[in-house]
């Protein structure tokens, strides 16, 4: 458990160092990903941006296993 829990950690703190990077890729900003804007108040959703991770992810943790 506690192997995971650092490994999870190096994890975000790489993204976390790299979104610079990440953010000239346009992830964040994909159509798909909702957006509303109010006098006062925005709120942001990115679910296609979401999607595109998760399978990347995925394809990546299955890639590694085989």
């Amino acid at each position: 458990m506690q192997k995971l829990l650092i490994t999870i950690g190096l994890v975000i703190l790489v993204i976390g160092l790299l979104w610079p990077v990440i953010s000239k890729l346009g992830l964040g900003r994909l159509p798909g990903d909702i957006l509303v804007r109010r006098e006062g108040f925005t709120f942001y959703f990115p679910l296609t941006t979401s999607i595109v991770v998760s399978v990347v992810v995925t394809a990546l943790i299955w890639w590694l296993r085989k």
